[in-house]
């Protein structure tokens, strides 16, 4: 599948959040209609008609993703949030960054058991994120039947801590 105007459309930022990073920034992408459009097709086309219930995104950016996807599917669209920004009641998990812990939340009701679950998120990294994602919605009974990124950045081997799910990834960047 060529991705050129995908890639083409992905800013990269150097030493971005801090020296010897290289930021992959997917807003000039999402600003490009044809590239958005193209984006979400080719997501949407991967997981159309395979019975998800449910499309879980990630804050901020898998919401951008995530509920478009969900849209084009046929399924309903589940946040998850950073600690504190859900109204109800919620469940939790906190999960290692590279410099401290962070908490993931989402709403006790937000899946039924037994319901089966697409996770879309902008980018696969290091994956710690989404592991905590899965852990979440394994409390809440979902299955998880596919995890699919815009991005993955393939030498921080964020794939290996989702080996128990089909991961899709739309551009792979190797080597920076």
């Amino acid at each position: 599948m060529n991705n050129s105007l995908l890639e083409k459309s992905i800013r990269n930022i150097p030493d971005f959040p801090k020296p010897g990073i290289l930021f992959r920034d997917i807003t000039t992408l999402v600003q490009n209609k044809d590239a958005f459009k193209k984006t979400v097709d080719l997501l949407s086309k991967k997981y159309k008609g395979k019975g998800f219930d449910k499309v879980v995104g990630v804050e901020a950016r898998g919401f951008i993703f995530g509920g478009s996807v969900a849209l084009k599917i046929g399924a309903g669209f589940v946040p998850v949030r950073k600690k504190g920004k859900l109204p109800y009641k919620t469940i939790s998990t906190t999960y290692e960054l590279e410099y401290g812990t962070d908490t993931l939340e989402i709403h006790k009701d937000a899946i039924t058991p037994g319901e089966k679950i697409l996770i879309i998120d902008d980018l696969l990294a290091t994956g710690g994120t989404i592991k905590a994602v899965t852990e979440l919605v394994n409390q809440l009974g979902g299955k998880i039947a596919g995890i699919g990124f815009v991005i993955e950045l393939v030498d921080l081997k964020g794939k290996e801590k989702l080996k128990n799910y089909p991961v899709f990834s739309l551009i792979k960047f190797q080597g920076e």
